[in-house]
């Protein structure tokens, strides 16, 4: 689309007067550390959620390439990364 095209639809889109209202999502207010927690829980969770699949898949599939992503998912040890624990920040203890 050109820059004249992009003009002309900006200018009709606004041709009635009425604003146009755009919404901003909220900034995420949450500390690096608790992102970190949120992050790992979402990985454990996922992770739970492939081993239901792939304890699922049909005999035929067993050995597909969609099967041995989901094992090579599910044999992932995210234990260690449950037992980090970020640093809070500078000055905090």
């Amino acid at each position: 689309m050109t820059s004249a095209e992009r003009q002309a639809r900006f200018r009709a889109a606004h041709a009635d007067g009425s604003p146009k209202i755009r919404y901003r999502r909220p900034g995420d207010r949450r500390s690096r550390p608790a992102r970190w927690r949120d992050a790992v829980a979402e990985l454990v969770t996922l992770q739970n959620e492939y081993q239901e699949w792939l304890d699922g898949l049909p005999d035929n599939l067993a050995e597909s390439a969609a099967a041995e992503a989901l094992r090579s998912i599910c044999g992932l040890d995210l234990s260690e990364l449950e037992s980090v624990e970020p640093p809070r920040g500078f000055g905090r203890h």
